[in-house]
């Protein structure tokens, strides 16, 4: 596969799009500067105070500053890192512990913060409360063995170790290196924590365009475009420091006369990632409606609709355009960054041979999204249940602030 990535700031945003085989399937967007995205990053540690428990929902609420209260899932007490303890329960009210950002603030709702700290690099990711050590399932299998084995000493109490789809290609002694700069910022957080007051931000996140670069899978990946100067010039000096053997893919476009949004119809892409139709070459279209609980896609034969006479013509014209449904509802959910509960409603059918084709196909086309996306089930009312773990807001979302 072969792939590209395109940077581009405009209208005091820093747009990320990531390409395959010429096409883009991903949008990332944060804001320039000067935002209120630029505090509480998904990753952040922090010192907090727990401000309140509720123990029927098995939750507490834990202020990482004055005023901004987290949920935090009462389960992670088990492994806290406490810097002050107010009481002899496994959490009480007044503690102060480290915390990380797991899920940035989404409209009205504040952060959710986690005991679980995670310490991700490029090959590897430290896991504090997770003391497992384990391997992408991205790795074939004779390969993840051999890791299982390589890594079974660093087995401890205290933390595990996943190793990352990125270690696939790295020499080993890489992977071995990095994981011990892991364990040596882990052990230095936990130190500097025991001597810092509550509220203190133990460790800032990577801008998210920044991020995104670290964490992105450079198999086939044939250039990073870069569309400002001033970008090209921080992402170049973070790519010498930590990614210098991918240096050269980095390229500066410098032309004011016919900028990246041209060269690539970027905005053009983006307008149609945000408008709720997306049609389909069948003359069918998606119409899809996130809420605030779950997001609906509804799928419309419109031009499609079928004119033959013949029963047998009728369901292979309704099945033709839901398995193009499938496949650009499942391009959309991962170019939209849509997560959640996902459920899709389809034209029905009515033979069952052509519900499990298109089932079938659906799943297919969703097993390529790299974040972890579950097709669970038809219900009874022929609606697909889909599940997409979220790692970030939707673009949506992130086009808003």
């Amino acid at each position: 596969m072969r792939r590209k990535i395109l940077i581009e700031k405009r209208d005091n945003r820093i747009r990320t799009y990531f390409c395959e085989d010429g096409e883009i399937v991903e949008i990332h967007s944060t804001a320039a500067s000067g935002n209120r995205e630029d505090r509480h990053r998904l990753g952040d540690i922090y010192i907090g105070r727990v401000s309140n428990i509720v123990p029927n929902i098995g939750a507490a609420f834990i202020e990482i500053e004055k005023g901004i209260n987290c949920y935090y899932d009462m389960k992670d007490a088990a492994h806290a890192i406490f810097t002050h303890k107010s009481g002899k329960k496994a959490l009480c009210i007044g503690d102060e512990l480290v915390v990380q950002i797991s899920r940035e603030a989404v409209k009205s709702k504040a952060p959710t913060v986690t005991g679980n700290l995670s310490f991700t690099g490029r090959y590897a990711v430290l896991t504090h409360g997770n003391t497992r050590i384990g391997v992408s399932s991205k790795i074939p299998k004779a390969m993840r063995e051999e890791f299982k084995k390589e890594f079974a000493s660093l087995e401890n109490d205290a933390y595990g170790i996943i190793i990352r789809t990125n270690a696939k290609d790295a020499p080993l002694k890489d992977i071995k290196k990095e994981i011990a700069l892991l364990q040596e910022e882990y052990t230095g957080l936990v130190r500097m924590a025991a001597t810092r007051t509550c509220f203190s931000c133990l460790k800032s996140a990577l801008p998210s365009y920044i991020a995104d670069l670290k964490n992105v899978y450079m198999e086939g990946m044939e250039s990073i475009i870069v569309g400002d100067k001033d970008l090209y010039t921080r992402i170049h000096l973070y790519f010498q420091a930590e990614l210098p053997e991918y240096t050269d893919l980095l390229e500066l476009y410098d032309n004011p006369e016919f900028p990246l949004d041209k060269l690539y119809s970027t905005q053009t892409i983006l307008d149609r990632a945000l408008n709720e139709r997306a049609w389909l070459k069948t003359g069918g279209y998606l119409i899809i409606q996130p809420t605030e609980a779950l997001t609906v896609i509804d799928v419309n034969s419109g031009k499609a609709a079928a004119k033959a006479r013949a029963k047998a013509d009728i369901e292979a014209g309704t099945l033709k355009v839901n398995l193009e449904a499938a496949r650009e509802a499942a391009r959309q959910i991962r170019l939209r960054n849509l997560s959640g509960i996902i459920l899709v409603d389809f034209i029905n059918l009515s033979e069952e041979t052509s519900t499990t084709k298109l089932l079938s196909e659906f799943r297919h086309c969703l097993s390529r999204d790299p974040i972890q996306t579950t097709l669970v089930d038809m219900t009874a009312l022929g609606l697909v249940e889909v599940t997409r773990k979220k790692v970030r807001k939707p673009l949506y979302e992130e086009e808003k602030n």
